[in-house]
C-alpha cells in the first residue's frame, strides 16, 4: 500500500539502443529517442546537410548517420535545442551543471559579424554554456556551432595581470608600472611615429577611446581593418549588408562574390537556403567553389568574371537585371586584396548597371567576418590625412619609421613585421599580439563587459556583463581612460554613459540601438585594373578564427575532426 506494486506490468524486454558518436559537439543517449525525427528534419531542411536519417523499421528503427561519421554542419548544435527528450545533448556541457545553478544573461555573440542574439549561462566566474535567443530579424532561433561551443576558450590562456618586458622577457607588473613604462617610452616621440591597429573583437567604447587618445597624441596612423580590406569609412552603404539579413527572404536572385557564407556567416547562409527552398530564387557564385547547401550556379573564380557580368556578357546578368529584388553579396575575400578597392568599385558598378539598387530596395551587401569592423568604420577608425593603413604601419615598423604600435586586440596581423617597434598589446588572451608585446594590458572579453557592437547590417547591439574579468583585467575603455591620465592626455569621460554619449556624438547611429538605419547610397570604390588572381575565402578554418576560439579545447577537437582530417568519420561506440 505504501510503495505500490513491486513489479511492472510491462512483460517484454526493454528496448536499448547503442549511443551514436556524432562528433565532439553532440552527445547521444539514444535509448531516450522517441523517433520524432526533428533532428533529421533540421539537418536536411535547415542545415542542408543530409547526414541524419532513420534505419530499420518498427521496434528496430534507429536515428543516426547512415555511414558512421560526425555531423559536419556548422549549425549541428541546434539539434540539441530541438530534441524534446534529451536524446541529443551538449557533449562539452553534459553533467557539468543544473539549470537552476546558472546565472542567465542576455547578450550578443561576437564570433562573427552577424551579431546573433544569445543567452550566456554562467556559474561563479565561469561561462558554462551559450544558447540562442529568439531574434526573427537576425538569427531566428539558431546559432552557429562556434558561437555555442567556443565559450570554454574564455577560461584558457587568459591575460589576468599587466606584463612589462624586461631583459627580453615578459614579467608581471602592476598597472602603475605598466603605464609608467608606456609613458617613459612615448616621452618625446612624435605623433607621426605612433600607430594603432584595432582587432576583430574590439567593442565600440574601446575603439572611440583609442581614437580620441591617438588624436590627442597627434597620431594619424589608426586602422580597424587588420585584414587589409579596402573599405572606406564613407558612404555608410559601401560597407553594410544593406538588404538586411531578414531582407534576404524578399529577394529573388543572388550573386555571391568572393565569399563562402557557410563558413563566414552560417546564419546568413541558412537564411539564403531558407529562401532557396521556397522557390523562385537563383544564386550565382564568383569565387571559391564550395557546397553552400543550396543549388548555386558557378560563374567563375575571380574579378574578370565580375567584369564580364557587369558588362552584361554573361547570361546571369540578364537574370539579375530582370529580377525584382536581386542581391549582391561581396565577401572579405574579394576586398582584402591589393586590388580590393578596384574590386569594390567594380561591384558597385555591377550593382548599378544591373539594377540592384532602386527605390525601396538596396541589393548591394558587404558580408563582414569581424564583429568590430562595422563599428570601427562607423567611428572612422581609418588612417587620417597622411596616415598609414595596416600594411603601411607594418612597413613603417619594419623600416624604423614607426616607433610605437598600439594593438587593441589585434592578433591576425603578421607580428614578425613589427620590427624593433615598441608594442603595447591590450586584449584578453595570450595570442599572437601578446607574444610580441613589450607591455601587456589585460582587457575584458565580450562576456565580461557592457559593450556596444555593430553587426554586418549596421544594427547597433549591446552585450551584457555575465561574469567578471579574471584577476586584474579591466574593461577596455577604462584602461585607455587610465592610460590617458598617465600620458597627460586625459580623455573627457569617466562613466559608461559618458562614453556612449561620445559614441553618439561621433556617429548618430550609436544613439539608436537595435534598429537598422538605412544608409544613403553614394560613390565608393576605385576605378582601375583588377588582378586575375581568384578570390579566396578569408576563413580557412571555421572553428578557429579569433583568440577565444583558438584557446577552446572543443574547437580544437572540431578542427581535428573536420578540418585536419577532412573526413569527419568517428565510428560508433557502445
Amino acid at each position: 500500500m505504501a510503495y505500490g506494486f513491486d513489479r511492472s506490468r510491462f512483460a517484454e524486454n526493454k528496448r536499448a539502443v547503442l549511443d551514436k558518436n556524432l562528433g565532439p559537439l553532440v552527445k547521444t543517449i539514444m535509448t531516450r529517442c522517441i523517433h520524432c525525427t526533428r533532428c533529421i528534419r533540421f539537418a536536411t531542411e535547415i542545415a542542408g546537410v543530409e547526414e541524419l536519417g532513420a534505419t530499420g523499421r518498427g521496434e528496430h528503427m534507429e536515428v543516426g548517420t547512415y555511414v558512421e561519421k560526425a555531423l559536419s554542419s556548422e549549425l549541428s548544435g541546434n539539434i540539441i535545442d530541438i530534441c524534446p527528450v534529451g536524446a541529443l545533448t551538449s557533449k562539452p556541457y553534459a553533467f557539468v551543471a543544473r539549470p537552476w545553478e546558472l546565472r542567465k544573461t542576455e547578450s550578443i555573440d561576437v564570433m562573427d559579424a552577424v551579431g546573433s542574439n544569445i543567452r550566456v549561462d554562467a556559474r561563479g566566474t565561469e561561462v558554462l554554456r551559450v544558447l540562442p535567443r529568439l531574434s526573427e530579424e537576425i538569427n531566428e532561433e539558431w546559432i552557429a556551432d562556434k558561437s555555442r561551443f567556443a565559450c570554454d576558450g574564455l577560461q584558457r590562456q587568459r591575460l589576468d595581470r599587466p606584463y612589462v618586458r624586461r631583459d627580453g622577457k615578459l614579467k608581471p607588473a602592476s598597472w602603475s608600472d605598466a603605464f609608467a613604462a608606456i609613458a617613459a617610452r612615448l616621452k618625446g616621440v612624435a605623433g607621426d611615429r605612433i600607430a594603432a591597429i584595432v582587432g576583430d573583437l574590439a567593442c565600440a567604447e574601446s575603439m572611440v577611446a583609442l581614437k580620441d587618445l591617438m588624436a590627442a597624441l597627434g597620431a594619424p596612423h589608426v586602422d580597424c581593418r587588420q585584414d587589409g580590406a579596402k573599405l572606406a569609412a564613407s558612404p555608410r552603404a559601401s560597407y553594410l549588408f544593406n538588404t538586411t539579413i531578414a531582407g534576404i527572404e524578399r529577394a529573388d536572385a543572388c550573386l555571391l562574390v568572393g565569399t563562402n557564407p557557410r563558413w563566414e556567416a552560417p546564419i546568413v547562409n541558412a537564411r539564403l537556403r531558407k529562401r532557396w527552398l521556397v522557390g523562385g530564387f537563383r544564386a550565382g557564385v564568383i569565387g571559391p567553389q564550395v557546397n553552400l547547401t543550396y543549388k548555386a550556379e558557378y560563374l567563375g573564380a575571380g574579378p574578370q568574371t565580375l567584369a564580364e557580368l557587369s558588362a552584361g556578357r554573361l547570361p546571369f546578368a540578364d537574370l539579375l537585371r530582370k529580377a525584382e529584388r536581386p542581391l549582391l553579396i561581396v565577401g572579405q575575400g574579394a576586398l582584402a586584396r591589393s586590388d580590393g578597392a578596384a574590386v569594390l568599385g567594380l561591384a558597385r558598378r555591377t550593382a548599378v548597371e544591373l539594377g540592384l539598387v532602386k527605390d525601396g530596395w538596396n541589393g548591394f551587401n558587404v558580408l563582414h567576418t569581424a564583429a568590430a569592423r562595422v563599428g570601427g568604420l562607423d567611428l572612422g577608425l581609418v588612417p587620417g590625412v597622411g596616415g598609414r593603413d595596416v600594411r603601411g604601419i607594418l612597413d613603417g615598423a619594419t623600416s624604423g619609421d614607426i616607433d610605437v604600435v598600439y594593438l587593441l586586440g589585434a592578433d591576425e596581423i603578421d607580428t614578425s613585421r613589427l620590427g624593433r617597434a615598441f608594442v603595447i598589446y591590450q586584449g584578453h588572451h595570450g595570442d599572437a599580439g601578446a607574444q610580441r608585446a613589450d607591455v601587456i594590458l589585460p582587457g575584458a572579453a565580450y562576456t565580461e563587459k557592457n559593450a556596444t557592437y555593430v553587426n554586418t547590417e549596421g544594427r547597433v547591439q549591446r552585450t551584457r556583463l555575465a561574469v567578471f574579468a579574471p584577476g586584474d583585467a579591466r574593461e577596455d575603455w577604462k584602461i585607455l581612460r587610465a592610460l590617458s591620465d598617465a600620458l597627460g592626455r586625459r580623455l573627457p569621460y569617466d562613466s559608461l554613459g559618458q562614453v556612449r554619449s561620445r559614441l553618439a556624438a561621433v556617429n548618430a547611429v550609436f544613439a539608436k540601438p537595435d534598429i537598422v538605419v538605412p544608409a544613403a547610397w553614394g560613390e565608393f570604390g576605385a576605378a582601375g585594373a583588377v588582378d586575375a588572381m581568384p578570390f579566396k575565402s578569408p576563413v580557412a578554418n571555421f572553428y578557429m578564427t579569433d583568440p577565444i576560439s583558438r584557446a577552446s579545447v572543443t574547437m580544437a577537437k572540431c578542427t581535428a575532426s573536420f578540418v585536419a582530417s577532412g573526413t569527419g568519420k568517428t565510428g560508433t561506440h557502445g
